[in-house]
C-alpha cells in the first residue's frame, strides 16, 4: 500500500492517521506542494490523481483519492478497529462532523485557494489573515456547539471515530496560522485527549520524512 502526500497538508494528516489507527502497514511517498512549482502538477503525479491533490493511496489495483473516500474504503475493506463506530444515528453525526471540517473549511483555507488570493486577487498579509481567521471563526463556531451535543470522551462519544481524524489536522492548521482558540473550550479539551494518542502523534506532520524545520 501507498500513500502519495505531504507532510503538512490536513488531508494527508487524516489518511496518516487512519492508516495508523488500524495499524495498516504502507510506503509514504512525498508530494511537496511548493518545491519546483509544485509536484501535484507533474503529469507523472497527474496520471495517478488528475485533480492534482493529495493524499492519493495505492492498494493494489486501487487507487484512491479524497481522504473521506480513503477512510471509507479503508473502513470497508479492513473494518476493525472501525471508524464509523456505534450506531446509525451515531455514524450520521460522525460524518456530519466530518464534512463541517472537510468539506466546509478546510477547502477554503488549504494552500491552493491561499495562493489564490495572494497572486490573482493581490491579497497581501492582513488580508489573508482575516480570510483565514473568518472561515476558521465561523467553522469552529458551529462545531464547539455540535460538540456539545454528541461529544463525549471524544468528538462523538467515547469511541475515536473519523470526527477526531478530521478535527486534529485542522486544529494543527489553525495553530499554525495564529487562529485563538479561547472560544472554543469543548474543541480544546477533545483535541488535548486526541494529540496524546500513539497513532494521532505518529501521523503529526513534524513526524513525517519530508517535514521540514
Amino acid at each position: 500500500m501507498e500513500l502519495y502526500g505531504y507532510w503538512r497538508s490536513s488531508a494527508s494528516y487524516r489518511a496518516r492517521i487512519a492508516l495508523n489507527y488500524k495499524q495498516l502497514d504502507y510506503n509514504y511517498i512525498p508530494v511537496h506542494l511548493i518545491k519546483e512549482g509544485g509536484e501535484q502538477h507533474k503529469q507523472s503525479y497527474r496520471q495517478l490523481n488528475p485533480n492534482g491533490l493529495v493524499p492519493t493511496l495505492v492498494d493494489g489495483s486501487v487507487i484512491l483519492h479524497q481522504s473521506l473516500a480513503i477512510m471509507e474504503y479503508l473502513d470497508e475493506k479492513y473494518p476493525e478497529p472501525s471508524l464509523l463506530p456505534g450506531n446509525a444515528q451515531k455514524r450520521g453525526a460522525i460524518r456530519a462532523l466530518s464534512l463541517d471540517i472537510a468539506s466546509e473549511l478546510q477547502p477554503l483555507i488549504n494552500l491552493r485557494v491561499q495562493q489564490y488570493l495572494v497572486r490573482e486577487l493581490g491579497a497581501d498579509d492582513n488580508a489573508k489573515q482575516a480570510w483565514l481567521q473568518h472561515w476558521f471563526r465561523q467553522s469552529f463556531t458551529a462545531f464547539e456547539r455540535n460538540l456539545e451535543e454528541v461529544a463525549g470522551k471524544y468528538c462523538v462519544g467515547d469511541e475515536f471515530s473519523m470526527a477526531d481524524i478530521c478535527l486534529v489536522p485542522q486544529v494543527y492548521s489553525a495553530e499554525r496560522f495564529g487562529i485563538s482558540l479561547d472560544e472554543y473550550p469543548l474543541l480544546r479539551e477533545v483535541y488535548a485527549r486526541l494529540v496524546e494518542l500513539p497513532w494521532v502523534a505518529k501521523a503529526h506532520p513534524s513526524q513525517q520524512p519530508d517535514a521540514e524545520n
